[in-house]
Order: structure tokens, then sequence, then C-alpha cells
């Protein structure tokens, strides 16, 4: 198969196009034909190189992955080849207390397709069976593609982790990346006032159209400031750039919950300002598979739509990693396979 490789971490010139052999699939596995593999910023870190995380070299990236059954291991009996799939994108060990539990995304062992296994940046990917989650007939390959990670991570912060109630103020962060424009809609769906922040205007109008109440260029205006009143809940995933100012932002009671730190991770917090507002910081990862389907079939109705901005194919990979680290994009790059 033709598959995205790289044997050294470091700029998007080390990603190759090259021949690679296909994937060997056990009893419970599928082979999944490739259409389209959505980029996320996990897919940045991973080639760069994270310090004390070992990724296995070489490697083939990728997390969210939409196609059709090439192949089905001895064991499998949920689905057929030749069915359309989309990829949920955690891998967990299925076995453990956390996993029988319906909590996969607390499992030790999980890890996400394309970061310490290969992923969906080639013509074929292996997935355990479980993974495979029905595929919405209203999107396109690339729509479908773009669902999984950031809708799941998106869901599973503002109702899991900041449990989010109907009238509440949400302050969104990074409108015009995959997971913030999930979150406008996630957070509306549920009955949320929704700010928005961007820096651009046309990537705010953007966010308008996706439902945002309230849009701030946090180029041209300071966060805190335009959050007079304080908001309810902070959606964080931007990092040390805009860190100061989410906090800033909450109102008396307040929950902050935070997914990534695109901007650095070394963030830092005046307790008292913590204690005395009664204020939470909430860490999340990823999602259940349970919240995945229920995301699926919300979109599968036409609630939630996937955004995408750019439509790369799967050869020209680097020129995509150059454009999502450009930060230009509303929405999600996608690779068509």
């Amino acid at each position: 198969m033709k598959a995205i490789i790289f044997n050294e971490h470091g700029a998007s010139d080390v990603l190759k196009y090259i021949d690679a052999p296909d994937p060997t699939i056990r009893p419970n596995d599928v082979l999944v034909r490739v259409k389209a593999c959505a980029l996320n910023h996990l897919d940045l870190w991973v080639r760069r190189g994270i310090p004390g995380v070992p990724i296995p070299l070489p490697h083939i990236p990728g997390s969210d992955v939409a196609g059709e059954i090439a192949q089905t291991g001895a064991d499998v009996t949920t689905v057929r080849v030749g069915q359309k799939v989309v990829l949920a994108p955690l891998v967990s060990c299925g076995k453990c207390s956390a996993c029988v539990a319906g909590l996969d995304n607390h499992c030790r062992q999980a890890t996400n397709l394309g970061y310490m296994i290969d992923g969906g940046c080639a013509e074929f990917v292996r997935a355990p069976e479980v993974n495979c989650l029905p595929y919405p007939e209203n999107l396109s390959f690339d729509e479908a593609a773009s669902i999984p990670l950031v809708f799941q991570t998106a869901w599973h912060m503002l109702l899991a982790r900041a449990e989010l109630q109907p009238g509440e103020d949400v302050l969104v962060l990074g409108a015009g990346s995959g997971v913030g424009s999930a979150a406008i809609q996630i957070a509306k769906f549920f009955g949320a006032r929704v700010i928005a922040t961007a820096g651009t205007d046309e990537k705010l109008q953007k966010a308008k159209q996706l439902g945002a109440d309230h849009l701030i260029n946090h180029k041209t205006q300071k966060i805190r400031d335009e959050v007079r009143r304080g908001v309810d809940v902070v959606f964080e995933h931007v990092g040390t750039a805009t860190w100061d100012d989410s906090l800033a932002s909450l109102a008396a009671g307040g929950r902050l919950v935070t997914c990534g730190a695109t901007t650095g991770y070394d963030a830092k917090v005046d307790l008292r300002f913590l204690f005395s507002r009664q204020l939470s910081l909430l860490g999340s990862y990823m999602g259940t598979k349970s919240e995945l389907h229920s995301v699926m079939r919300l979109v599968a109705s036409g609630r939630f739509k996937p955004i995408v901005d750019r439509v790369f194919p799967l050869a020209e990979t680097a020129a995509a990693h150059a454009y999502l680290e450009s930060s230009s994009q509303f929405g999600k790059v996608v690779l068509k396979v």
C-alpha cells in the first residue's frame, strides 16, 4: 500500500509518501480501505516529537478515518466486507476495569490511531472491530472523517466533565479549530449561550453561522474585558497563550475544562483566586465510545455538521501539515486517499 511514513521527528518534510506493507489483522480486527483521514493537532505533535513519549518509528500518523471494510478477522461478526464505516480513534484494551465500565478513555493502555500505533494516513489501516461506527449516509467520506476526535472530545468536555446546563454561558476558545467548531454546535444544542473567540473577523463570522451568540477577536480585543460578568464554563484547549484570560473570564463557581496545550503547558494558577471564587479546573481526555455513538446519531440526523476547511491528496500530507500549522483553517483539514 501507499502510506505517509516518517522515520524521524522534525518539520513537515520528514513525512514521506512511500510504499509500505499492508497491515496484518488479528481475529477481532478489521482492515479498512481508507477513503479519507482528517488531521488533528495530535498529528503535528507526534511528527515533531513529544518529550518523554517514545513514538514507535517508522510511524504512520492519522487518527480520524472514514472508509470501507476490506477484510475482516475470523471472529468479526458485526461488520462485513464492503461496508462503509467511520472509526473511533481511541483503541483501548477492552479488558480492564475501566473498559468494562465503559470508561475506555480511562484505560491505562489506551492510545489513538496514529499515536502509539499506526494510523490512517495510508491506503489501509487496521482497527479493532469494536471501533467501527455506523456510517452517516448524509455525509461524504471527507465530512465523515472530520467527526470522531473533535466531536467526541468536545462532547466529553462539555457534558461529562463540565456538566453543562441549559441557559449557561460558555466561552469557546479557538472557534476556528476542529474542536472549537464542534464545541459551538454542542453547546448550542444543549441550550447554552456561546461566546466564541478567533483571530480573524472571517473566522468569527463562520462561528456566528454555527450559532455563536457573541464574538471576540483575540487579536484586537482583550478576552477578559469582553467577558464582563463572567461565564459558567470556559472551553479551553489553547494553552498558555489564553490561560490567564480563560481563568479571569470565569464567574464565581465557574468551571474551566481543558483538553490541550497547543501553545504551551506551563500554566500557572493564583490559588487565592481559585479558592476564593470557588472555581473548578477540569482535565478532559478524548471520550467514551458510547459518547461517540451518541454524537454519530446526532450527525446522522443532521443536528451536528462537521466543518471541512480544505482537502489535500494523501501524497500532499506535508503541505496539509504546514497549512494546519499556519492556523489558517476554520474546521478540519482532510486527506483524501
